[in-house]
């Protein structure tokens, strides 16, 4: 099993005491620790599966602060994380303490379905951009951050910068603080080591040029339109390293696709991307 990180471990603490600080009433009203039961996760629509060491995790935290004496629950996965499931398929299968089981369930569900809607989304976009990397953005939900890096590369993408300080990218609000493309690419450069590259953010062929003038290391081409973004392609050429951001989504890859960019940076990968449909099923 993967290791919990510190980060991920209070992330699990809080949204199991945000659940279960007053008890579950239901659960403990109709179910006694002896209570055996067995079950099935399944996969109500097609998916890339996501997240199963958090759903077996939580459980474990779960156990870990019952009162009685009850039958662990032992949980088997038929299928391992970035894996293709389709729909109708059996996830994993399950047995144990009834009201371990059930007062686990929608926690678990919650990181499982989150996890692995990131990761369909996620190789959906890959598919449809072959030859391009994909990768997510710090648009990510508080807290979450870890979890949906981690299923943008179960689901075929990269990361970009985990947090501030893993690399150097200057946007349109440093750029205009500084006064110039140059100038906060100067400043950068003075400023940082030199193991960092330097990456500006652009939206014109004008600061494209700055850019290159100014020998950047990578250029984003920021909410262009594709034929904006082809023709800076043949600016930059193999001056800089070219990454393409806005607009790079499912619905718009057969626009963009075919323009040659070394990545794709998606912010809805992370901020807005719909959940997985699993099912959680005692027989």
């Amino acid at each position: 099993m993967q290791t919990i990180s510190p980060i991920t471990e209070q992330l699990i603490d809080l949204a199991l005491t945000e659940d279960l600080c007053a008890g579950d009433f239901t659960t403990d009203a109709i179910f006694n620790d002896k209570n055996v039961s067995h079950g099935k996760l399944i996969a109500k629509s097609d998916l890339v599966l996501c997240g199963q060491h958090i759903f077996t995790y939580i459980i474990e935290k779960i156990e870990s602060r019952a009162l009685g004496i009850f039958q662990p629950v032992t949980i088997s996965f038929s299928f391992e994380d970035g894996a293709n499931v389709k729909k109708g398929e059996v996830i994993a299968e399950f047995s144990g303490s009834t009201q371990i089981l059930l007062k686990a369930e929608r926690t678990a569900l919650n990181f499982l379905q989150h996890m692995s809607g990131v990761a369909t989304q996620t190789r959906a976009l890959a598919d449809l951009l072959p030859g391009v990397r994909i990768v997510n953005t710090r648009k990510a939900l508080p807290g979450m951050r870890e979890l949906q890096h981690y299923a943008v590369h179960c689901g075929g993408g990269y990361s970009h910068r985990f947090n501030l300080g893993g690399g150097t990218m200057i946007k349109d609000n440093h750029i205009a603080a500084a006064g110039s493309i140059e100038k906060a690419i100067q400043k950068v450069r003075d400023y940082a080591p030199h193991t960092l590259r330097i990456e500006i953010e652009v939206e014109t062929l004008d600061a494209v040029r700055e850019a290159l003038a100014a020998k950047a290391d990578i250029i984003m081409l920021d909410n262009m339109a594709p034929d904006l973004m082809r023709e800076a392609c043949k600016i930059i050429g193999d001056k800089a390293i070219i990454e393409i951001s806005g607009n790079v989504t499912v619905d718009k890859a057969a626009q963009i696709r075919g323009i040659p960019a070394y990545c794709a940076s998606c912010g809805a990968l992370t901020h807005s991307v719909k959940a997985a449909d699993i099912s959680m099923r005692l027989d």
